[in-house]
């Protein structure tokens, strides 16, 4: 599977924005979809996870209740809905693709990488 990220960009606190993860080349049926992101110097941070089979989903402490994560089954895409946004969120999003939802909140625990999406949130 093939996974383009879009959706990122630049906004001021308190914004909102949604990114969108396309994949291609086969349907998720299985999948367990996660959104990664990555600040400078910093290691890339579990920020939200999906089960394509039920919906299930789990969120990193820091964007519970403010990020949202979707799934449209007959697009294969994967959403990510931000609000509220901070400062503190800035960062290259990935969203990623694995097939353990044990694993969902870790790097090792997906096979396939987006090439990532800039959100940067000013003050």
């Amino acid at each position: 599977v093939q996974l383009q990220a879009s959706g990122g960009g630049l906004v001021q606190a308190g914004d909102s924005l949604r990114l969108s993860c396309a994949a291609s080349g086969r349907t998720l049926s299985e999948s367990t979809m996660g959104w990664f992101r990555q600040a400078p110097g910093k290691e890339r941070a579990f920020v939200a996870g999906i089960d394509w089979r039920d919906g299930m989903t789990i969120y990193g402490g820091s964007v519970k209740g403010r990020f949202a994560i979707s799934r449209d089954i007959a697009q294969n895409t994967v959403y990510l809905q931000m609000n509220n946004l901070k400062p503190e969120d800035t960062g290259v999003y990935y969203c990623a693709e694995g097939v353990q939802w044990r694993l969902v909140k870790h790097t090792r625990g997906y096979r396939t990488w987006g090439q990532g999406t800039q959100v940067t949130v000013s003050s």
